[in-house]
């Protein structure tokens, strides 16, 4: 049976400004690629995973090196089409001490966003697959994308694949007229995996969050709010099979703690407090936790293995600069083995 996962989104490049610089002060820019399913399929390769990235380039140097940057990671490229002018872009600025971090997109009319219903052969991309990956963030570009969305999700339910959606709601992105609930409700209806924030899936379930504070490592945690949480989202997405939960909480900039949910099959399973007390890189957290959620589906049968290997592979992002999450499976294995004295590994 294929174990392949398909994922699909927009690649973008990543200006990000030096030295906890804000942008206003900055002369130079340090320059990544980066996007949320991008970086999910750059995990899931990390960790040994077949996986196929989808998107849209456009056909010059700037293309290319997206292109060559997914090959250098092992991510198949062959359905990736070309077309359009332009690459999207965001700039970023890095959180420090009690200030937020900031990013401004520069995305409209880029390659990606000008995707019609159509314009990929899903049926071809789908036949030898297992998994097909979206969020929220290809939807809320355009009307148009959310159209392709709708596509993909109607041809891999039909075609028997699984349905991985990642919730990922960015308010800046919602332009075009619809709010995200508007759109996303009935796309998510289609999931038989969803992974989110709580405070993702309160805005598109309107159910209250419970609410994350812990503040020190191996913390209990109020897990029965959390299941009674999950038990009334499961009631309003009857078919979703995997309901994965994301708890954090930003005590600073550089200080967050962290854990895992699981709800399956009317069953709860929970992850440990982590304390990540120098955090590097925020960004892509989210990511790295649906990229090891993905790749633990198909390694692991045991549920509390999944949200465990997902949680500590999320939890190692925030060590490392950048979108994408460098880590190996014995890395993860390592953490959740409490290998955790931060010394050298010889």
């Amino acid at each position: 049976m294929s174990k392949k996962i398909v994922t699909f989104g927009e690649i973008m490049l990543r200006l990000t400004t030096p030295d906890n610089l804000r942008i206003q002060q900055s002369r130079d820019f340090l320059v990544n690629y980066g996007g949320s399913e991008a970086n999910v399929a750059i995990s899931i390769a990390n960790f040994g995973g077949e996986v196929e990235y989808i998107t849209r380039l456009p056909d010059n140097a700037l293309g290319e090196t997206c292109i060559a940057e997914l090959r250098s990671h092992n991510i198949g490229t062959k359905h990736i089409l070309f077309g359009g002018h332009r690459l999207g872009t965001y700039y970023m600025e890095k959180a420090a001490a009690m200030r937020n971090s900031n990013v401004i997109y520069d995305r409209e009319n880029s390659s990606f966003s000008e995707l019609k219903p159509g314009m990929i052969n899903w049926r071809e991309i789908f036949k030898d697959a297992a998994i097909f990956h979206w969020s929220g963030i290809d939807a809320a570009l355009t009307p148009g994308l959310a159209e392709v969305c709708k596509e993909a999700i109607d041809i891999a339910k039909e075609m028997g694949l699984t349905i991985s959606y990642d919730i990922n709601y960015r308010k800046n992105l919602w332009n075009y007229g619809k709010t995200a609930q508007e759109v996303l409700r009935p796309l998510m209806t289609s999931s038989d995996i969803m992974f989110g924030s709580e405070g993702e899936y309160a805005l598109v379930t309107g159910i209250p969050a419970p609410g994350f504070k812990a503040t020190r490592s191996g913390e209990k945690y109020d897990t029965a709010a959390y299941e009674k949480f999950c038990k009334e989202i499961s009631q309003q997405i009857p078919n979703c099979k995997y309901i994965y939960i994301a708890l954090r909480n930003v005590m600073s900039s550089e200080h967050h703690t962290f854990a895992g949910v699981l709800y399956a099959q009317g069953e709860m399973k929970y992850t440990r407090v982590f304390d990540i007390d120098n955090v590097i890189d925020c960004v892509g957290v989210g990511d790295a936790f649906c990229g090891a959620m993905l790749y633990a589906q198909n390694a692991y049968e045991d549920n509390q293995k999944r949200v465990d290997f997902s949680t500590a592979a999320s939890v190692l992002k925030n060590t490392i600069a950048g979108d994408y999450n460098m880590v190996k499976v014995s890395e993860v294995e390592g953490l959740l083995a409490r290998h955790e004295s931060g010394e050298v590994a010889r």
